[in-house]
C-alpha cells in the first residue's frame, strides 16, 4: 500500500512461447524464470497482493510454489498467440471485481524481465500518484540515437533514412534516446479499465538503467540473463528470492 492507496502486482505468463518454449519456468540461476518477478514483486514496499495469470497448470504451479495467487487458469481463447496482453489483464481484473475484491492501482510485471528490483517497482509506483499521472512506464536509455534509426523502403533506398540534424553531428550532441525495456508498467485501476492501455496523455516514463533491462525472448537473451546474475551477485533482483539478503541499495520500510 502506498500512501493508502491498495496495489495489485499482476504477472502474466502464458504456456506457449514460439521463440523459448516453457521460457516462463525454465530454471534461471536455480529458480524457474517466474519466480524471479514474484519474489521481486513480493519484496516491493507497496504491492499488496501478487497474482499470477496463466493458462498453464505447470506454471501455475510453479508460481503456487513460491506463495503468489493463481485463482483461476486463463481462458484459451486469451492466450492464444492472437490474444493482447491487455484482454488478459482486463479479464483479471474483472475477475477480481467479480469476487468483491479491487485495487487503487496495479502494476504489471512481465516475467521474461528478472533482472528489475523492487526499488525499480517502488520508484513506478511513487511517481503514479504525483498530480497528473495516470500510469508509469519503464524505459532504458536506447543503445543508438533514434536518429540514427528508421524503417526502410522496400528497395532499401536510405536517402531520407538519417535525420538532417544527424548526418554529420557527433553522437554526444545528439539527444539522449529512450526505449520501453518491458520491466514494470503501472497504472490507476478505473484509468486502466477505462483506457484499456498503459499509454495515454497522462502516461510517464521511469527510467531504469540498461544493465537491468534485459527481456527475455530467446535463448541468447536467456543466457544473457543468467550471465548478469551470475557475475553480479548481490546487485540484481533474483536477491529478492532470499528476503534475508535484499538487493544492494534497496532498504525495506
Amino acid at each position: 500500500m502506498y500512501k493508502g492507496k491498495s496495489v495489485l502486482g499482476i504477472i502474466l505468463a502464458r504456456g506457449g512461447s514460439k521463440g523459448l518454449p516453457n521460457k516462463n519456468i525454465m530454471p534461471l540461476c536455480g529458480h524457474p524464470l517466474i519466480a524471479w518477478s514474484i519474489r521481486c514483486a513480493q519484496a516491493s514496499r507497496y504491492i499488496d497482493k501478487v497474482l499470477v495469470s496463466t493458462d498453464s497448470a505447470a506454471i501455475a504451479s510453479a508460481a503456487r510454489r513460491y506463495a503468489a495467487d493463481v485463482p483461476f487458469l486463463r481462458p484459451k481463447r486469451l492466450s492464444n498467440d492472437s490474444a493482447s496482453s491487455v484482454e488478459a489483464l482486463a479479464h483479471a481484473l474483472r475477475w477480481l471485481e467479480r469476487g468483491g475484491e479491487t485495487f487503487d492501482a496495479l502494476v504489471l510485471l512481465q516475467p521474461t524481465s528478472p533482472l528489475r528490483l523492487p526499488l525499480d517497482i517502488d520508484a513506478a509506483l511513487r511517481k503514479l500518484y504525483l498530480p497528473g499521472v495516470q500510469a508509469v512506464v519503464s524505459v532504458c536509455r536506447s543503445e543508438h540515437p533514434h536518429w540514427w534509426m528508421n524503417v526502410l523502403p522496400a528497395d532499401g533506398n536510405m536517402a531520407h533514412f538519417i535525420h538532417p540534424r544527424a548526418r554529420h553531428a557527433n553522437r554526444q550532441r545528439l539527444p539522449e534516446s529512450y526505449r520501453l525495456n518491458g520491466a514494470v508498467y503501472a497504472a490507476r485501476w478505473k484509468y486502466f479499465l477505462r483506457a484499456k492501455s498503459f499509454f495515454g496523455p497522462g502516461t510517464y516514463a521511469c527510467k531504469m538503467p540498461a544493465q537491468r533491462s534485459v527481456d527475455i525472448d530467446t535463448a541468447e537473451d536467456f543466457a544473457r540473463a543468467q550471465f548478469r546474475m551470475e557475475e553480479n551477485k548481490g546487485s540484481y533482483g533474483y536477491v529478492a528470492l532470499h528476503k534475508d539478503h535484499p538487493p544492494a541499495g534497496y532498504k525495506r520500510a
